[in-house]
């Protein structure tokens, strides 16, 4: 069971180096379904709020808020919830990018990619889904997933010369 809080607001994001970042999360449970549209609402706002003062962002994953739980929102062409993800098929063909994160907003780090997977997951309905995905969608869901993972993109560095500040 998740403890009840407050309302989170772009100051509850975690940053980096807060050792919660690196840990890897828990599945979420049919005891934690009550729970899901707090953590929705939350993410939402707070994914809100750093568009507006930074412009970016298409997903958050929970664990960016301190809900140590597997649960990924994104907002790209609607809102998505992946509960419980599971990357399926990632491709051999690898790309290159310069990747955000609402962690650390102001450095991008190039890192490597697989161009495509298919991710199952559970619905907010609790509904099993499948999503096959490429290039940026593909990014993001890597992205996300290894938040749940405990691993930034930081640690996805191709070298010791894959970072820059944003501007």
């Amino acid at each position: 069971m998740i403890l009840p809080s407050p309302a989170k607001h772009l100051s509850d994001l975690l940053l980096l180096g807060d050792p919660r970042l690196y840990e890897r999360c828990a599945p979420l449970s049919e005891a934690d379904r009550d729970e899901i549209p707090q953590i929705i609402a939350d993410l939402r706002q707070v994914m809100d709020e750093v568009r507006a003062k930074y412009h970016f962002g298409r997903g958050i994953a929970a664990p960016q808020l301190g809900y140590m739980k597997r649960l990924i929102y994104l907002d790209t062409d609607r809102p998505r919830v992946l509960i419980n993800p599971e990357i399926r098929e990632p491709s051999a063909d690898m790309f290159e990018l310069w990747d955000d994160c609402m962690c650390f907003p102001n450095l991008l780090v190039r890192v490597k990619r697989h161009r495509s997977l298919t991710v199952a997951y559970l619905d907010e309905n609790w509904a099993p889904q499948l999503w096959a995905v490429a290039n940026d969608l593909s990014e993001l869901i890597q992205h996300e997933y290894d938040h749940l993972e405990g691993v930034l993109c930081t640690m996805r560095a191709v070298d010791g010369k894959g970072f820059r500040w944003r501007g």
